[in-house]
C-alpha cells in the first residue's frame, strides 16, 4: 500500500542511529545513506514543530539489563567500545528532540516512549533506522498494537542482511501500516503540514 496520509500530530521515531550500530555494514543501504535520509526527515519535522524521537539501545557494563531468556542465536554481549551507544552527531544536539533509551529490540517495552508520544498528542509515527528486521520492525509492531498509525520510510532504514530487510518491507510492514520513500514522505509532509 502506498502512503495515503500523515496525521496532524505525526512524530518521527529514529531507531538506533548511534555510533556502534550506524558504523556496521548494512544492506541494501549504507549507514551514511540511512543517516542522511533520517536527517532530511528530522529537519522537515522540526521545521513544522512536529516531534522527533531519537531512540538508542544501551546496556549496563555487566549486561544485567539485557533481556534474559534462552535463544538459539549467539547473543551479542561482551564489552562495547566507549561511545558505541551515542546518537550520531548528524542527528544529535537539538533541544526539542526526545531521546529514549531502550534495553530491548523494540522502543516501547520498558521505556516512556508511549507516554512521550501521547503527551504530545501524537497519533502517527514515521519510522527510520537500523536494523529493519530487528529494532524497526519490533517498534512498528508495538506501535501498531498501541493504536498508532505507522508509516515506514523504507529507504531510511537498513539491515545487516538484505533478505531480512526485504522480508520486513514486503511481508510485515504492509500489515502494520503504510510504506513510502523519504521523498514520498517529505512530499506528503509538505502537502499536509504547510
Amino acid at each position: 500500500m502506498a502512503l495515503t496520509a500523515l496525521d496532524p500530530r505525526t512524530a518521527l521515531v529514529v531507531i538506533d542511529l548511534q555510533a556502534g550500530i550506524a558504523a556496521a555494514p548494512t544492506q541494501p543501504y549504507s549507514g551514511p545513506e540511512v543517516i542522511s535520509r533520517s536527517v532530511e526527515l528530522a529537519d522537515a519535522f522540526r521545521a513544522r514543530n512536529l516531534p522527533v524521537v531519537l531512540v538508542r539501545v544501551s546496556f549496563a557494563p555487566d549486561f544485567a539489563d539485557m533481556p534474559p531468556g534462552r535463544t538459539e542465536a549467539t547473543r551479542s554481549g561482551g564489552a562495547r567500545p566507549e561511545g558505541w551507544d551515542v546518537i550520531v552527531p548528524e542527528l544529535a544536539g537539538h533541544a526539542g528532540d526526545v531521546t529514549v533509551t531502550k534495553h530491548n529490540w523494540g522502543a516501547f517495552h520498558g521505556t516512556d516512549l508511549d507516554v512521550q508520544l501521547r503527551r504530545r498528542g501524537v497519533t502517527q509515527i514515521v519510522l527510520t533506522g537500523i536494523a529493519t528486521s530487528i529494532g524497526v520492525e519490533s517498534t512498528a509492531r508495538a506501535a501498531h498494537e498501541h493504536g498508532y498509525h505507522v508509516t515506514l520510510a523504507t529507504d531510511a532504514m537498513s539491515d545487516m542482511d538484505a533478505e531480512a530487510h526485504r522480508g520486513s518491507v514486503e511481508r510485515i510492514f504492509p500489515r502494520l501500516g503504510e510504506t513510502g520513500t523519504t521523498a514520498e514522505i517529505l512530499e506528503m509532509l509538505a502537502k499536509t503540514h504547510a
